[in-house]
């Protein structure tokens, strides 16, 4: 979730103050972070396509980063996006794993 506001305060300094990037640019870079945190409270409360949503949330934000590690330095570093790729596949990971579709045992019991 910090990932994702990180990502919208840069998106919105850079769209009101730098401009180093496209405006279409700047707009995915507040929008794909937007989704993510959404997702993030989705999976939080096990709703089904939840981790769905924050995997296209991360798709997202590695594909802005690769355009605009272009754009800003000229290069696409392996490490960085390597990097972000690991953070993505461990916060997936770490959501799969902690996600609980069968929501019954913390319903009290009928009988």
């Amino acid at each position: 979730m910090l990932y994702g506001v990180y990502s919208i305060v840069v998106g919105v300094a850079d769209l009101i103050v730098a401009a180093q990037l496209e405006w279409w640019a700047d707009i995915w870079l507040i929008g794909a972070p937007v989704m993510l945190v959404l997702s993030g409270a989705f999976v939080r409360v096990s709703m089904p396509g939840g981790l769905a949503l924050a995997i296209g949330g991360l798709r997202a934000l590695q594909s802005i980063s690769l355009h605009n590690a272009g754009h800003q330095y000229g290069l696409v570093s392996l490490i960085p996006e390597l990097a972000r790729a690991i953070q993505a596949v461990s916060l997936v990971a770490l959501a799969y794993f902690g996600w609980d579709g069968d929501r019954s045992h913390t319903a009290p019991d009928a009988d």
